[in-house]
């Protein structure tokens, strides 16, 4: 029971990351027609635009908010940005203007670009005997995010092109206030690491990174992986094209 309730947080705050595109992506058709009423290829543009701003901003952030956990501790960086992030899909919900909605989006992925902060939560209450287990209880809960987000995102939609949102809202607050409750902090002055420009972007990780041995060769295969399957038509600006058509 001391790590269960913290693992469970961790599971649902990385499902509610990986929702971000796709529990919106069935109601953007709509909500770009309502914004800006204009054409289909314009609204493909503009719902890829929305994709790629949050995807970006989770890969420019994650390495800086991963060092902010080190320096300040998991569990305050965890919950300062799922009060964020409700704020954020609030926001959203009732954006009256494309450009609000564009905010709404960039703000929204640097709030979601946790997985390494909540990944090193992981690593550090898992023993040497459970490392992997819970390594794979992380990829497990991204990849139920992944799917449930298009999922409830569809089902809500009836209810209306905002509802998404609300809901969004609903559980990053919900998971705030569980997450208030049983998540006990893990960083210890004996490993807090100073924040440090060089470890906090992007680059600079993966330069660091790259120096571990054969890590290199991981990453590589891990890009040439996952690229085929995030470029697939269904998610990205065509499967918005597709579903205002009719045809997806």
């Amino acid at each position: 029971m001391k790590t269960r309730l913290p693992i469970l947080f961790i599971m649902i705050t990385l499902a509610i990351d990986a929702m971000g595109i796709g529990l919106i992506m069935p109601v953007m058709p709509d909500l770009i027609r309502q914004l800006r009423n204009t054409d289909l290829a314009s609204a493909a543009m503009w719902g890829g635009v929305l994709a790629t701003s949050f995807a970006v901003m989770q890969f420019l952030f994650s390495p800086m908010i991963g060092n902010l956990s080190d320096r300040f501790g998991r569990r305050r960086v965890l919950l300062v940005s799922l009060f964020f992030m409700a704020l954020d899909y609030l926001v959203m919900a009732v954006a009256g203007t494309i450009w609000l909605l564009l905010a709404g989006r960039i703000v929204g992925g640097i709030t979601a670009a946790t997985r390494s902060t909540a990944t090193a939560y992981m690593a550090d209450i898992s023993s040497a005997t459970d490392k992997a287990k819970n390594f794979g209880l992380v990829s497990a809960a991204f990849g139920i995010g992944f799917v449930l987000g298009p999922l409830i995102g569809g089902m809500l939609s009836t209810f209306g092109a905002r509802a998404p949102f609300y809901a969004a809202a609903a559980l990053a607050a919900g998971n705030f206030v569980f997450g208030y409750f049983i998540l006990p902090e893990t960083v210890t002055d004996a490993i807090r690491r100073p924040f440090e420009w060089r470890r906090a972007n992007p680059l600079g990780a993966l330069k660091h990174i790259s120096r571990l041995p054969k890590l290199k060769a991981l990453m590589a295969v891990h890009f040439l992986y996952s690229t085929p399957f995030l470029s697939t038509p269904r998610s990205g600006p065509i499967s918005l094209a597709n579903a205002l058509a009719g045809t997806g």
